[in-house]
């Protein structure tokens, strides 16, 4: 009776069916079948190389970038590295720990930071961690500061009639909470702990880039700047793409011939990953599981 009353919205659904079963075959038989490449397999030609790390999204997690580092930097057959930059930032911690790994691998091989369409706040950090850095002349790069964010369900709480309870050891254990306003002590708080962070932020940036501290602190507001911009400010050291940057990397590697680049293998992809880092997880986890987030992040939309 249904397929008949509204057959165009049957067969919508119908058609929504077998595409979602296909997608969800196909991704576990790739999970099955594929494997994934190592580094040894990549670098079989052997030959001088620049090692290409692609740095995409926000920054939520550090382990693979730093695994990438770690086995570029210990392969004899690459020369130089380029962490390839399409990110607005992310976590605090991931870019802290991305930038004191390519600063560690500067001592060995030189890096270079390649930006695409945005490198912002947490990706410029971890930019600067580099020996030099190449952007678009439209990237958008700078948002040098610190953001923190909390949800506060107050309001919706009295609405539906529900009193949470907290039961608390310490002054400030809830502090950031959900369900009730927050006091002026705990903003000081919370603006005392982003000061630090934001400090952190400008003191590594300075010494990254080997720029005044001063100089630094001056355009550390969280504005945002175009590459060519950054450029002039000294945040950036020369105008162009990724393939300008895979040269630059190779000659400062000592490579002087053809510049081959290869790139570190991609995980195979899994369906579960996808479905745990997709946006409706993030908007349940929010609402069942409100906390506080601080992050190098820049985002129009907060």
């Amino acid at each position: 009776m249904f397929s008949r009353r509204h057959p165009y919205l049957f067969f919508i659904l119908i058609f929504s069916s077998i595409m979602i079963t296909a997608f969800v075959g196909l991704s576990l038989v790739v999970m099955l079948v594929a494997k994934d490449a190592g580094f040894d397999d990549l670098l079989k030609p052997g030959g001088e190389k620049v090692g290409i790390i692609e740095l995409t999204g926000n920054i939520t997690s550090s382990r693979e970038i730093i695994h990438n580092l770690k086995s570029f930097r210990e392969n004899s057959s690459i020369k130089a590295i380029v962490i390839r930059i399409d990110s607005p930032g992310g976590a605090v911690g991931p870019a802290q720990e991305i930038f004191r790994e390519i600063r560690k691998t500067v001592n060995t091989k030189k890096v270079i930071a390649s930006m695409g369409t945005v490198a912002a706040s947490g990706g410029y950090y971890v930019a600067a961690g580099a020996d030099g850095i190449v952007a678009n002349p439209g990237t958008i790069t700078g948002s040098i500061g610190v953001i923190m964010s909390f949800a506060n369900f107050q309001e919706l709480f009295r609405k539906i009639g529900l009193v949470p309870v907290v039961v608390k050891s310490g002054q400030y254990k809830d502090i950031g909470s959900p369900v009730r306003e927050m006091t002026k002590d705990e903003e000081n708080i919370l603006q005392n702990l982003s000061d630090q962070i934001h400090k952190q932020f400008i003191v590594d940036i300075a010494n990254g880039r080997s720029m005044d501290l001063s100089k630094v602190e001056g355009i550390a507001d969280g504005r945002i700047f175009t590459g060519e911009e950054a450029k002039n400010l000294g945040l950036v050291d020369r105008l162009g793409n990724l393939e300008d940057a895979i040269e630059w990397a190779g000659r400062m590697g000592g490579i002087k011939g053809k510049i081959s680049a290869v790139y570190a293998p991609e995980k195979k992809f899994s369906i579960l990953k996808f479905i745990a880092e997709s946006s409706f997880k993030e908007i349940a986890n929010m609402m069942t599981n409100p906390s506080m987030h601080t992050d190098y992040l820049y985002s129009p939309s907060n």
